[in-house]
């Protein structure tokens, strides 16, 4: 009796043991990082699909939607600070609700445009620098299997898929990748956006292949995106897999495991 009550009670302690564990990783995950799984290619080369990183919730302050339990039950933001431009953001679609992942390009009261494929800020073009060529194998990527866009398409199944690549200089001094897949596209030549107040423009980094703040929210893109659907700041990968589960060991990119997002 005494050796059955001893197992009951060894077997409530490592269930509680469980249920606080589980619950300090609850409230760690809602209250100061979110994990957040690369699905698609438009921050490509800076985020390759199937990168797995952390996000800061922590960096801007917290809002309703950085807040997703409940755990934060008001409106508009506290602990509020400033996203910097340059900045690799995670915030919440302010239509279809979805997690997006952008580069802050523009702050509000900003003037945006892109003029042949280059983009100007405040009237005034960014810097380009030669980055040579991306390169990747033409073959399914992640767990959704989508293709690659190449600029050297067609290429056929496992070729090499390769774009231009330069690297971009915004206002402030942040350099980054950027990716070109052609010429010609919307997204080449665009209106003059004029960021609103509390609001900011954000775009990928692989540039014809983002539905971003260049498309309005009413044709499926991003549009300005107020403040309060910030969630927070992508700031290194922790883990990276090229195959379509976490468990193709031989798909793992170890160079890529706590790689800071530049």
């Amino acid at each position: 009796m005494a050796k059955a009550k001893k197992e009951d009670g060894g077997l409530a302690e490592t269930v509680k043991t469980v249920v606080y564990a589980l619950l300090i990783a609850g409230v760690f995950r809602t209250l100061f990082f979110q994990p957040f799984w690369i699905p698609s290619g438009s921050m490509k080369d800076t985020l390759l699909v199937g990168d797995f990183l952390f996000v800061n919730k922590m960096a801007y302050g917290y809002s309703k939607y950085s807040c997703p339990f409940g755990l934060c039950p008001f409106e508009g933001r506290i602990l509020d600070s400033d996203p910097e431009r340059g900045d690799v953001v995670v915030f919440r679609h302010p239509v279809n609700g979805s997690d997006f992942i952008k580069r802050l390009i523009g702050l509000p009261g900003d003037t945006i445009q892109m003029k042949g494929g280059v983009l100007h800020i405040n009237g005034e073009p960014v810097k380009l620098e030669n980055g040579g060529q991306f390169s990747e194998p033409f073959q399914k990527q992640g767990p959704m299997g989508y293709y690659p866009r190449c600029e050297n398409a067609p290429v056929g199944e496992g070729g090499t898929c390769t774009k231009t690549r330069q690297i971009e200089t915004l206002p402030g001094g942040v350099t980054h990748d950027i990716l070109n897949v052609g010429d010609g596209f919307f997204s080449d030549d665009t209106k003059v956006f004029t960021v609103p107040e509390d609001h900011y423009f954000f775009m990928g980094d692989n540039r014809d292949n983002s539905q971003d703040s260049r498309y309005s929210q009413l044709n499926g893109g991003v549009g300005y995106v107020h403040k309060d659907y910030l969630i927070g700041r992508a700031d290194r990968v922790i883990f990276s897999s090229a195959g379509r589960s976490l468990f193709f060991v031989w798909t793992w990119r170890p160079d890529r495991f706590f790689k800071a997002i530049e």
